[in-house]
Order: C-alpha cells, then sequence, then structure tokens
C-alpha cells in the first residue's frame, strides 16, 4: 500500500519538472526515515540526465513544497535519475523508457535466456525489442523482468 501524499507528491513534481523540460519517473515518500525521505526520480527526454537537472528540479520543487507545506513534518528531499538496473514494470515506466537500451530476463528451466535491445514498446502481449534493425517480439508470459540496461 502506498502513502498517501505520493498522488500529490507525483502531480507537483510533474508540475514543476515540465517547465524544466524533465519528466518525471517515480516518486518514492520513505517514512520509515527519520528525517523522513520524498525521492523523485527524473529523466531529461532528449539526454542523459545530469547533476544540474537535479539540482534545478531540487531548488524549484523545495520551494513548491515549503510553500504548499504538503508535508507536515521534517524531511529530506532527493533528486535523482533512475539508474542503471533499473527494473521497468508500469505502463509508465515502459513508454517513459522507449527507445534505451534494455536487458530482458526470460523465464525458464536452469538456464533462462536473455535478450538484449532497444525498448520498442509493450502491449497486452508482447515487449517489443529492435535488434540491430530487426524487431524482436517476446511473449510477456516468458519473460521474468526487464531493466535498463
Amino acid at each position: 500500500m502506498s502513502h498517501p501524499l505520493i498522488e500529490q507528491l507525483l502531480q507537483l513534481a510533474t508540475e514543476t519538472a515540465i517547465p524544466l523540460g524533465l519528466e518525471v519517473v517515480e516518486v518514492f515518500y520513505h517514512t520509515h526515515k527519520n528525517p523522513a525521505v520524498v525521492r523523485v526520480d527524473i529523466r531529461h527526454p532528449d539526454r542523459p540526465t545530469g547533476l544540474d537537472d537535479c539540482e534545478a528540479l531540487s531548488r524549484a520543487l523545495e520551494a513548491r513544497l515549503d510553500a504548499e507545506d504538503r508535508i507536515p513534518h521534517a524531511y529530506t528531499l532527493e533528486i535523482s535519475s533512475p539508474g542503471i538496473d533499473r527494473r521497468l514494470e508500469s505502463d509508465r515506466d515502459f513508454a517513459a523508457f522507449r527507445g534505451f537500451p534494455v536487458r530482458v530476463q526470460g523465464l525458464g528451466g536452469s538456464r533462462p535466456q536473455q535478450w538484449r535491445g532497444t525498448l520498442l514498446g509493450r502491449d497486452e502481449t508482447h515487449i517489443l525489442l529492435n535488434q540491430k534493425g530487426r524487431t524482436l517480439k517476446l511473449a510477456r508470459t516468458e519473460v521474468a523482468h526487464v531493466e535498463l540496461a
């Protein structure tokens, strides 16, 4: 079960990121830490996400969070880019990382198969990869997980 503030934080982070040319990938709210941690993963759609991008969103979002007083107690704000080996799970992940290199781990016996390629997307039944100009169509029922490579 996710914290009730997650949706509000996601909306606020997204509204703040758009004018900076950034996309919010995911928002986490870790209440088990002291102080609590709000972590926002971002990406730049046209180039690698840099420290300047993280710093710009951090300054802008911190100002909005303080002004709107959404979090009633002390917290730490962390802005980062999703790293290598990040697993893609939601439709949003697959849309956000279309065009990125991925590694797909198949299900199976003692030696499950792995595929690498550029993510083209996914539909109800398949994950689509580009491998050297060819489209590879993998049945979702045969895939254990997909992660950034």
